[in-house]
């Protein structure tokens, strides 16, 4: 490193102004400008209150060391009133101030330290953490005074610090230089373990995801807006240029875009009205998973209130006349009325907030007696998340994310215990008796969160004895990659942190189904019609005789009746229609099948002729038969079919479809008057059984039997098995 050695002796012995070795500040140039929302012209400063909120931040997160390695003291005392968030784009430039500075806390540290400005005699220890705060932003800035900075409000401790650290800053900067030659980095962003590197690349490069409000814009509505924008569908990621867009390939509601348009996009009709929402990814997959579980009419508990965008997505994906969606942990008035103004522009009609955590709910609770779908997205390290200041700010996650993040791990004690409280919550679900199905979903890369939470709870008993047990579901989310589909072998879905998509895990749990009980078409056309299979399919209308008896019960029975009940109505008016349609009376059945059978086929002069009530040739070398004994024994075998009918009333009636059945060919015996031996006709004859117009299994109405002689020696091969 001659270069640096070089600048650092001319620096300390002529004493000349820090301006003479540029390459000495911790900004890294050749990262490009879409690594935050930090743009260039903010590198002139940011205004007092987005340093003293950052410094409230990193007093709250900063790393606290062994009482024998203290090289600073950061004091206990509060810091001065903070002002409110003005937006939420001053939110994130806190966050990442402070995040900035608790990444590299030991550096700023060791360069207070060795730059001979600390101890502090002017300023209390109080004050420290917006010490080190401000000295990251100074040397980013190349330890250029701040300019053109619009502050209504000047904080005295804020200026009383930046006066300090500027009269210091030829020191400061020499011990910055010492320190970059010391771990030999070309900038200091090098001095920072790999795994937070990489962390930060990712974050460069992480396209955006929105998904769409389909309560107000339909998609084609939403596709349309975007190509009057001048935005251009793609297919996928990498085909990304300019103002264009894809769909994503697991959800179908969600769109991505590239990450320099965000401040574009938010200025768009489409976000401003909330039609389209940036959110993580992870939480659309965990929602789709829920979808994907539910028939039309279930509720859904949301285990954690933790991003109402979550929420929202959940509640636009549910039938909002049918469904319900709970939501625990709303403790404040002022916060369930905040939450409510924010449903009500969403449009969201069938969200219901729950005071209680979920930890306290009873399983029993009555209100939660249709929930059939959990979704749990439990408090987990978070360490495959690669861009931690969007996930906080949109996923309300605790501040102490950053802690860990920006050391790149977890400690061991602390991840036990995030374990062990994953563990409680998901076996209060499997608690839940009415419950069918439990999400659970997190941003961990470590299994003692994801498979070991889960599969000790599957072996914990948890659901009780009289409740059917959970087990492991395969994953309900298209696999688009081979390292999803390695992951479902196991029964999970798991997505790796990559360029494209922070990291997330996925296991949906759901009962063993009750042998005992069988699933009725009800419930099955239900669940069609949660999905959208039955879109497009025509009822066709009752015949008059039902409506006039639908129109006398309608007289007897109240008339406030439900949204849900008019829809379950309706699907059993269909299936009222399709079985009465297919209904078989087993009378005449009998009849027509006994009927039919009692014919017999006799060969005159190789003509055929029908008869009902045909004898057979006496023939005492045949085997004699009882008269109407196959009859009799059909109609034994029908009065038993009717006698269970008659006791299991709940049994249904399948609905059959015409069929047409060639039955094998009949070979009829006849007596061979030159001899008393019987002997096989050579004519053969193929009787064929059609389905009704309304789905009944019976002989066809036109013919009742139709003759086809067996073909000639010529042509062995030619019907050679009619009936396949």
């Amino acid at each position: 490193m001659p270069i640096l050695r070089s600048s650092l002796v001319s620096s300390n012995s002529s004493g000349s102004d820090i301006s003479v070795i540029p390459i000495m500040t911790f900004s890294n140039e050749t990262v490009s400008s879409q690594k935050s929302s930090t743009s260039l012209a903010e590198k002139n400063g940011y205004q007092d209150s987005v340093y003293l909120n950052a410094a409230n931040i990193f007093q709250g997160i900063h790393n606290e060391k062994p009482q024998d390695k203290i090289l600073v003291k950061y004091g206990n005392g509060p810091l001065p009133p903070l002002p409110d968030f003005k937006d939420e784009h001053f939110q994130r430039l806190s966050y990442e101030l402070a995040f900035s500075a608790l990444k590299y806390q030991d550096v700023l540290e060791n360069i207070l330290i060795d730059s001979g400005i600390y101890p502090i005699q002017s300023i209390s220890d109080e004050l420290t953490s917006l010490v080190v705060v401000m000295l990251y932003d100074l040397q980013d800035r190349k330890f250029e005074a701040r300019c053109n900075i619009d502050d209504d409000e000047p904080i005295p401790e804020v200026q009383e610090v930046e006066r300090y650290l500027c009269s210091f800053k030829t020191k400061l900067a020499a011990a910055l230089a010492r320190c970059r030659i010391k771990h030999d980095a070309l900038s200091i962003e090098h001095i920072l373990p790999e795994t937070i590197r990489r962390q930060e690349q990712r974050a460069s490069v992480l396209p955006l995801y929105a998904w769409a409000n389909t309560l107000k814009a339909s998609l084609e509505e939403i596709h349309s807006s975007l190509q009057k924008e001048g935005f251009t569908q793609v297919e996928s990621i990498s085909n990304f240029g300019g103002y264009s867009y894809c769909l994503d390939m697991h959800c179908e509601d969600v769109l991505i875009f590239p990450s320099f348009l965000k401040e574009h996009l938010l200025t768009l009709e489409l976000f401003t009205n909330q039609k389209l929402l940036f959110q993580d990814k992870s939480r659309s997959l965990a929602v789709h998973s829920v979808k994907a579980l539910l028939n039309m009419d279930d509720d859904i508990l949301v285990a954690h209130m933790g991003s109402w965008l979550t929420v929202a997505h959940m509640s636009a994906l549910t039938n909002q006349q049918t469904s319900k969606v709970f939501v625990c942990g709303v403790k404040s008035t002022a916060k369930e009325a905040e939450l409510k103004s924010l449903f009500a522009q969403m449009e969201c009609k069938n969200i219901e907030l729950i005071r209680e955590d979920f930890a306290n709910i009873e399983p029993t609770d009555n209100k939660l007696q249709k929930v059939k779908v959990i979704l749990l997205l439990p408090r987990c390290s978070g360490l495959g998340v690669s861009n931690p200041i969007e996930f906080i700010l949109n996923e309300h996650e605790d501040a102490e994310l950053l802690r860990d993040l920006s050391q790149g791990s977890v400690a061991e004690d602390k991840l036990n215990m995030l374990a062990q409280q994953q563990f409680e919550e998901l076996t209060h679900a499997m608690q839940f008796t009415k419950a069918q199905a439990v999400v659970y979903c997190t941003c961990s890369v470590y299994p003692e969160e994801n498979e070991v939470v889960v599969n000790k709870a599957l072996t914990s008993g948890a659901e009780g004895t009289k409740a059917q047990p959970y087990k492991l579901c395969p994953p309900v989310l298209p696999l688009c990659c081979k390292s999803e589909i390695n992951s479902s072998e196991a029964n999970f879905f798991k997505q790796e942190p990559s360029d494209i998509s922070n990291g997330c895990f996925i296991a949906v749990l759901t009962r063993e189904r009750d042998p005992s009980e069988s699933v009725s078409v009800k419930d099955v056309l239900a669940r069609a019609a949660a999905k959208g299979l039955l879109e497009g399919i025509d009822l066709a209308k009752p015949p008059k005789k039902e409506e006039k008896k639908k129109k006398k019960q309608k007289v007897t029975q109240p008339k406030a009746a439900s949204k849900e009940a008019v829809i379950q109505s309706k699907i059993q008016e269909f299936l009222n229609r399709e079985m009465k349609s297919t209904t078989v009376s087993p009378d005449s059945s009998v009849s027509n099948i006994t009927t039919t059978v009692s014919q017999t086929v006799s060969q005159t002069n190789g003509s055929i002729v029908l008869k009902k009530t045909a004898k057979p040739h006496s023939n005492p070398s045949l085997p004699v038969m009882a008269k109407n004994s196959l009859t009799s024994s059909m109609q034994k075998a029908f009065e038993r079919q009717r006698n269970i009918r008659k006791s299991k009333p709940e049994d249904r009636v399948m609905i059959l479809k015409p069929v047409e059945i060639v039955l094998p060919p009949v070979m009829m015996p006849y007596f061979n008057p030159q001899g008393n031996k019987s002997e096989i006709s050579s004519n053969h004859y193929y009787y064929r059984w059609v389905g009704a117009k309304r789905g009944m299994v019976s002989p066809s109405t036109s013919k009742k039997l139709i003759k086809s002689k067996e073909p000639s020696s010529a042509s062995p091969a030619k019907h050679a098995h009619p009936w396949l």
